[in-house]
């Protein structure tokens, strides 16, 4: 692909420097200029697999706790979670309706989303990141948790549309299991 970039780079060059008075050459030439210095400049080197970004972040959820005195329970996912208050009951599945209170913030500290006071939200768990649908089936009604949800399980390589969270994030929740139906 790189060779086939350089070939056109030549060839756009040579219209270039060429004293043609043709506009639609010159606009040619700009444009594929423009289209291979896109193409080159998109390395496969920059491309990050996916289990290194999960090792990556693992690491760093690992050194938070580590910080933070803190010890937490490790899925095969990649979930780190710590369980604050036991609960009373049953536990959801993966497709129920939950009804909880709960603070979303970042290894930094910045909230990005929250319930507050006595309000609860309410959601579908299969209408959620993955990252919630196997993390609050980890707690019973009543129960109280701490999760640190891998990217990956979240909103991975491309972030939220509105940026508020950035491309491979780790994210927190502190989750409290009001109550559920299945």
């Amino acid at each position: 692909m790189i060779e086939a970039g350089f070939f056109l780079l030549k060839i756009s060059l040579l219209f270039c420097t060429l004293k043609t008075k043709s506009i639609f050459m010159r606009k040619f030439s700009l444009l594929a200029l423009i289209s291979i210095l896109f193409v080159c400049g998109c390395s496969k080197d920059e491309v990050i697999d996916p289990a290194e970004q999960l090792q990556k972040e693992i690491a760093l959820i690992e050194a938070y706790l580590a910080k933070h005195n803190l010890t937490a329970t490790k899925t095969a996912s990649g979930i780190h979670y710590i369980i604050t208050k036991e609960g009373t009951g049953d536990y959801p599945t993966a497709t129920s309706e939950v009804t909880v209170k709960y603070k979303g913030y970042l290894l930094d500290g910045t909230v990005f989303d929250q319930t507050t006071g006595t309000d609860t939200a309410k959601f579908k768990l299969n209408g959620v990141i993955p990252g919630w649908r196997e993390a609050v089936p980890l707690l019973k009604k009543g129960g109280k948790g701490t999760f640190f949800i891998p990217s990956s399980l979240a909103y991975g390589a491309l972030g939220t549309q509105d940026g508020t969270i950035k491309p491979n994030t780790v994210l927190i929740f502190d989750i409290e299991l009001i109550d559920f139906t299945n």
